[in-house]
C-alpha cells in the first residue's frame, strides 16, 4: 500500500498569482498563503499564529487560479506537500516546503467580477 500525502488549509491569499509557463509550455501559477488560528495562551490571553505556505498549481487549474484569485481573497487549498532544497545567494543550504494544488476552492466572490464569469464552488476545479 502506498502511503499518504496530503495537506488541507482554508486561508487568505497573501500575494497575487503569478503564472508562468515551463519550457514545455505547460502553465504553473504560484500564490502564498495565510492560514492563520486562535488559542488561549496559560496566561489566559488570546493569542493568534500565522502560518504561510507557497501553493503551486499546474495546467488547468494553474489558468483558472491565476485569472480568478487576488489578493486577500479566502480560498481552500488541498493538495500534496513537497519539499526541496537549494543553496541561497549566501551558499547556505536552505529547505523549502510547497503545496502542489490537486483542488481550489474560492470561498468568496470578489465584487468587481461577474457571477456567471467564474466557477462554482460546486464545480470542483482540479488538476
Amino acid at each position: 500500500m502506498d502511503g499518504l500525502n496530503k495537506i488541507m488549509v482554508i486561508g487568505n491569499v497573501g500575494t497575487d498569482p503569478e503564472m508562468r509557463y515551463t519550457p514545455a509550455g505547460k502553465p504553473v501559477t504560484s500564490f502564498r498563503i495565510a492560514v492563520s488560528r486562535s488559542y488561549t495562551g496559560q496566561d489566559k490571553e488570546r493569542k493568534q499564529e500565522t502560518e504561510w505556505f507557497t501553493v503551486e498549481a499546474w495546467n488547468q487549474l494553474a489558468e483558472q487560479v491565476n485569472q480568478y484569485l487576488v489578493k486577500g481573497r479566502r480560498a481552500y487549498v488541498e493538495g500534496r506537500l513537497h519539499s526541496h532544497s537549494f543553496k541561497g545567494t549566501d551558499e547556505q543550504i536552505r529547505h523549502r516546503n510547497e503545496i502542489v494544488a490537486n483542488r481550489v476552492l474560492f470561498l468568496e466572490r470578489p465584487h468587481d467580477l461577474d457571477r456567471t464569469e467564474e466557477p462554482h464552488l460546486e464545480e470542483q476545479i482540479t488538476s
